[in-house]
């Protein structure tokens, strides 16, 4: 199946992505993974727009990595405000600026392991992965066309591709996360 044929077939209620020509199809998110995810987006895209950096996206959205044959749907995705030409209604063209994934049990091998080396290879600029079973997060910054495993200051983990954004970890593990606006005004974003 090609990717325009799988597009076409895909639609917003599919929990699917497109690997080498063939779907692959998903379990329905938990609900500890839905909400770090809505934190994560409400979080990340309330920063960005007061910022006006660019667009925060989320699952379930496209990013096709062409020279790979590769289209996941990451849990929240970042877009540098330079990179949204690359941006069309139901897909990212090319690798997001941040991308960040929710684990679990039955994704936390192909988060850690297919999808960590796809977004290295297919130029993520940073690349999360928050494992709220484990009590982990794990950040990986780009540098010199690798990715570099870069470790919290202190329970803080300052991004290199979103200007001055800060995460506390704690946030991440939380059960349940923080409402967003409460880590905005932490950061001084909002009143």
């Amino acid at each position: 199946m090609s990717y325009e044929e799988f597009l076409a077939w895909c639609d917003e209620d599919t929990l699917a992505e497109w690997v080498d020509g063939e779907v692959v199809m998903y379990s329905p998110a938990s609900r500890r993974h839905q909400e770090v995810q809505k934190f994560l987006l409400g979080f990340l895209d309330g920063y960005v727009r007061i910022r006006e950096l660019g667009v925060v996206l989320g699952a379930p959205f496209q990013m096709y990595l062409e020279p790979l044959k590769r289209a996941r749907e990451p849990d929240v995705l970042f877009i540098k405000k330079e990179n949204l030409g690359r941006l069309h209604d139901t897909y990212l063209e090319g690798p997001a600026d941040l991308v960040v994934e929710v684990t679990s049990e039955e994704s936390r091998l192909r988060d850690y392991g297919e999808k960590l080396a796809e977004y290295e290879l297919g130029g993520v600029g940073e690349y999360w992965i928050v494992d709220p079973e484990r009590g982990e997060v794990r950040f990986f910054q780009r540098k010199g066309g690798r990715f570099i495993p870069v470790f919290p200051d202190e329970g803080v983990y300052r991004s290199a591709v979103v200007p001055g954004l800060w995460v506390r970890v704690e946030w991440l593990l939380s059960d349940p996360p923080p409402p967003a606006l409460v880590a905005l005004r932490e950061l001084e974003v909002i009143p």
